[in-house]
């Protein structure tokens, strides 16, 4: 018997290992991610916001600007006017007293610039409806001083005292002077408080800018101090989740090394129960090997039966008595071979079989009288020994032992 151990098989692997457990990738589906992503939209639509308003208001004050400088060009125009015109009626009335050349020159200087003024200031109120209607009034009594004008410096020309007499005492029953500035200083008045409306005006679009671009500024502050709480948040969970995950680890990893201890112990387990198994075989085999030799060496004729009482295997014995082949007897009936006592001949069927009535309930035959015949109709005296073979209580065939009497075989008749 060989004592050669057999080779180990290799330890199997462990179902799992311990980097099997990875943290989730970080991608677009991370919903912190997404909730920064979010914040920063929000502070991106803030700025924005903050930029219109900004750059709306600054518009606005860049027009209110260009307004309040061409009011007060309309005031200062109608100031210039109301000084044009004193200064031509000076010239004027210089005139009239000296009748100097030189005094007649400034006076027409002095209504040049005043229709000057009345050209620029025309042009400075025609997109303004209010006071181009002030205006027109006004400019309706510059004309009328200017051909009131004409006329007395035609009177004096010509000399003529009394006509001169007469236009100076219709100028002053009239009082164009006093009615010309009264309502300049009304179209002054209307300018200045409509520059008071654009300077509240452009006070609070600044208030506005100003405000917005602070409460922009603010709730930026405030969303980025979200977004750094929810960037502290999320990276405190994954600090959790990441102990967690060591600790499973550690713990997967204890397990992995008890598993494997436990496979290897197992292993060796099964290597000493192959071997013990291995050499059980052997064991088995070589008493098999030793129960045939037996069987095949002893003299008595040995069969081996189904519980249908067919041979299914023979000794040596059985050939050099019967004279007949194994291939030639094996699934053949026994009681074509073998009868009891004084039955029926042998190979005819009996009407009552006692060998399959005896495996059928289990039976021993012990010491029985039978004949045996042989491949030549010889008949023999046997003793008949029949042993039941069992398989968990269950009756599946059994063993026919026939041992020859030293009486001298019966001719056939």
């Amino acid at each position: 018997m060989s004592t050669e151990s057999p080779t180990p098989p290799a330890p199997s692997s462990p179902p799992f290992a311990p980097d099997a457990v990875k943290p989730p990738p970080v991608d677009g589906g991370d919903p912190a991610f997404r909730r920064v992503l979010v914040v920063f939209a929000l502070i991106m639509a803030v700025l924005v916001t903050v930029v219109v308003v900004s750059i709306r208001n600054l518009n606005r004050s860049v027009a209110t600007a260009d307004w309040v400088n061409h009011t007060h060009a309309v005031v200062g125009e109608a100031e210039a006017i109301a000084s044009s015109l004193d200064a031509a009626e000076g010239a004027l009335r210089t005139y009239l007293l000296t009748g100097d050349r030189r005094d007649q020159a400034a006076y027409q200087e002095a209504y040049a610039g005043l229709a000057e003024h009345v050209d620029v200031t025309r042009a400075l109120v025609r997109g303004e409806p209010d006071a181009a209607e002030s205006f027109a009034k006004i400019e309706t009594l510059l004309e009328d001083r200017a051909g009131f004008a004409r006329a007395v410096a035609r009177a004096k020309q010509s000399g003529s005292a009394e006509e001169l007499a007469k236009l100076l005492a219709a100028d002053a029953d009239r009082g164009g002077i006093h009615e010309i500035r009264r309502l300049i200083q009304r179209l002054t008045l209307d300018q200045t408080n409509l520059l008071a409306a654009r300077d509240r005006a452009a006070f609070a679009q600044a208030e506005t800018t100003r405000w917005s671009v602070v409460a922009g500024l603010v709730f930026d502050l405030l969303l980025l101090g979200g977004a750094a709480w929810l960037i502290r948040d999320d990276l405190a969970a994954r600090r959790r989740a990441a102990a967690i995950l060591s600790e499973a680890n550690d713990r997967l990893e204890t397990k992995v090394r008890e598993r494997t201890a436990e496979l290897a112990a197992k292993n060796e387990a099964l290597v000493t129960q192959n071997l013990e198994d291995r050499w059980a075989q052997q064991a088995m085999e070589h008493q098999l090997r030793y129960n045939q030799l037996i069987i095949n060496s002893i003299a008595d004729l040995v069969f081996v039966v189904t519980k249908l009482v067919n041979i299914s295997r023979i000794n040596p014995a059985v050939v050099y008595l019967t004279g007949y082949e194994s291939a030639e007897l094996i699934d053949e009936p026994l009681a074509r071979f073998v009868r009891l006592g004084s039955g029926a001949p042998a190979g005819e069927s009996p009407m009552f079989d006692p060998i399959a009535r005896a495996l059928q309930d289990g039976r021993d035959l012990r010491d029985q009288s039978a004949t045996a015949t042989d491949r030549h109709g010889r008949t023999h005296a046997v003793r008949f020994n029949l042993f039941p073979l069992r398989d968990r209580d269950k009756v599946v065939g059994g063993v026919v032992i026939l041992q020859i009497q030293p009486a001298a075989p019966v001719p056939p008749s």
